[in-house]
């Protein structure tokens, strides 16, 4: 993957509509991204085909939709407050601000280690040599409930969605009458004070998660770990498509999982800037459970109907950024082609996931019986599929080139031989091979 590949990327998101700065025409803000109108499409899809294959084709999977701001008391008993922190240092010359891990280029964020690793490093920006130690910096970010701003109105946006699924355990296992195992899934937002937000889409101060937690007996914790482990890894090479040379595992070393994980391995993906975390697995033990039992003082024991036994179950967690996902599966769909001499970029994305399935084209936007037969076959399609675009603007060699930008997977063009035969051109994206279809068979 060429050094550039990024700005490409970006370039090609802006121009096509899938992500756009947030508040663009004020200079933006660092860390926010809003997706256009291609980006929602392709991110839905992703979304919704996420949602079949973990929640819809399982019995025991249920979904929640959890309040981005939770009791600050569920903060405090997931360890966020005390403990979700960076390492962080500062440019004495220029004042500028650098995640100390990502300097050090390690995963560790031991203080004492990073500062001797950094001892002889320069600012990024300003070239200087004037790093101080690094420290602990909470990303958690703070806002207030109510009309008044005190101590007693602190809240916090969620760091996370997991929170709300384990503080929803009980009520979920009681109305769907769930036994062991079951998981709970959720998509939404969360928010992460991050020092310094990087590499377009990839590190972000707002994000969307895909998290699945799934409760289980302690003794099963090794079959169900491997179990989620295969599921993650086949959903990104079969359901999106992504290129298994592009995919590699990561175990997580004892000094760099957190303290209560009994195992953690990632997916990382080969972004332009490096093979990076992508979608993670964790065997969560008890931790979570234990400690809202503890700090809310309700009980969230199991009762084993079998055994008449009595335990808090054990948690291995499926986790995913929306915004990673949908950069790496555009990075993995991404190709630059000659095709008869001539340079053409396009997205090879898997049908379901393209953002527009059909793009319908009259040969000629100033004949008007080209237009009218085109947009009957449009209206048709439009009604069975939905996502379907209209595209008269420029050549039909322009369209060609636009439509595969975007991924479309197919271009229907209508010509006068339509008018005679009622057949219509049909041109593949990836192959840009063409042939003739009669429109009631494509209908």
């Amino acid at each position: 993957m060429n050094d550039d590949t990024m700005e490409k990327i970006v370039s090609l998101c802006k121009r096509r509509g899938f992500v756009f700065q947030a508040s663009e025409i004020y200079g933006g803000v660092s860390g926010f991204w809003d997706y256009g109108p291609l980006g929602v499409e392709l991110a839905n899809k992703i979304k919704a085909t996420w949602w079949k294959a973990m929640v819809t084709a399982n019995d025991n999977i249920f979904g929640v939709d959890g309040a981005i701001i939770q009791n600050p008391k569920l903060w405090e008993a997931s360890g966020h407050i005390a403990g979700f922190t960076d390492p962080l240092v500062d440019c004495k010359n220029c004042h500028a601000r650098h995640r100390a891990d990502h300097l050090a280029d390690t995963d560790s964020t031991n203080l004492e280690e990073l500062k001797d690793l950094l001892k002889d490093t320069a600012c990024p920006t300003c070239g200087k040599k004037e790093l101080t130690e690094p420290r602990t910096y909470n990303m958690m970010m703070k806002t207030w409930v109510g009309p008044i701003e005190d101590d007693s109105s602190v809240a916090y946006l969620r760091p996370e969605t997991a929170g709300s699924i384990f503080t929803n355990y009980k009520n979920v296992q009681e109305t769907m009458r769930a036994k062991l195992p079951f998981g709970v899934a959720q998509i939404g937002k969360a928010f992460r004070n991050e020092i310094s937000p990087r590499d377009f889409i990839f590190r972000v101060r707002e994000l969307e998660q895909m998290e699945m937690q799934y409760f289980i007996h302690p003794s099963t914790q090794t079959e169900v770990y491997e179990r989620w482990r295969e599921f993650a890894w086949d959903f990104l090479t079969t359901q999106l498509g992504i290129d298994e040379k592009n995919l590699q595992w990561h175990e997580h070393d004892e000094n760099e999982r957190a303290h209560y994980a009994a195992a953690a391995h990632d997916i990382y993906f080969k972004y332009p800037q490096g093979f990076k975390e992508l979608w993670g697995t964790h065997n969560r033990t008890d931790y979570d459970l234990s400690n809202h039992q503890r700090v809310s003082g309700k009980d969230l024991q199991y009762f084993d109907d079998e055994t008449h036994k009595r335990f808090v179950p054990y948690v291995v967690e499926s986790s995913v950024g929306l915004g990673r996902l949908l950069l790496a599966t555009i990075i993995n769909a991404y190709h630059e082609e000659e095709i008869n001499g001539e340079k053409r970029v396009v997205l090879k994305l898997q049908f379901e996931l393209a953002p527009y399935r059909f793009a319908v084209s009259p040969l000629l936007k100033n004949k008007p019986e080209l237009v009218e037969k085109a947009r009957d076959v449009y209206r048709s399609l439009k009604k069975k599929h939905g996502n379907v675009m209209w595209d008269d603007n420029g050549n039909i060699g322009k369209r060609y080139r636009r439509q595969d930008e975007i991924g479309t997977p197919e271009c229907i063009v209508i010509d006068f031989q339509t008018l005679d035969d009622n057949t219509v051109t049909i041109r593949d994206r990836d192959t840009t091979e063409q042939h003739r279809v009669k429109i009631e068979n494509l209908v």
